[in-house]
């Protein structure tokens, strides 16, 4: 073989194992790229399912809860009516003065488990004659809380405070009869 057949042949040799390596290190390029997006996405998929399976236990704990607390069927009327009895009961025991009381439209949208009687209820009274009335009513094992509180000094008497309150009790409504 002649020396230019030689160097011919050298050319072609070195330009084609560049060429395989430029192709081949691309693909490999390509494939690495291709398998760090999907253990990216593998880590994120890990990383939410650790996260639901923190909140499954708190979930499942809440729900547990809920099994023991659930209060029993009632009538809208009767939750309403035992609501307002029991707010006049609480503020009399508090030595809180009510001003006046007006049931609100409770919530009781179909579809939902859990319907809601609210009563809105003015009392005048000393400070912590109020927060002992709010701690009487507040009860979550009872499904129910003072909503909506709005503050005032009292006019005439500076020991006292005006109170409007909302407060709801959530309930689950009697099954429909047929």
């Amino acid at each position: 073989m002649s020396d230019r057949e030689k160097k011919l042949l050298i050319f072609f040799a070195t330009a084609g194992f560049l060429v395989v390596n430029f192709l081949v290190f691309g693909f490999f390029k390509n494939k690495s790229a291709e398998f760090q997006r999907a253990r990216d996405q593998a880590r994120v998929k890990l990383d939410s399912a650790e996260v639901f399976q923190a909140s499954r236990e708190q979930v499942l704990e809440e729900m547990d809860w809920l099994a023991e607390n659930e209060p029993e069927p009632a009538a809208n009327q009767d939750v309403q009516a035992e609501l307002q009895a029991l707010c006049e009961k609480q503020a009399k025991s508090a030595g809180l003065t009510i001003k006046s009381q007006k049931p609100m439209p409770s919530d009781t949208t179909e579809g939902r488990h859990f319907h809601r009687a609210r009563i809105q209820v003015t009392v005048t009274g000393t400070e912590q004659a109020l927060y002992t009335w709010f701690n009487s009513l507040n009860m979550p094992t009872e499904f129910r809380i003072a909503s909506n509180i709005r503050i005032n000094p009292n006019k005439e008497d500076d020991t006292k405070i005006d109170c409007i309150a909302v407060i709801e009790q959530w309930f689950v409504p009697l099954p429909p009869t047929a």
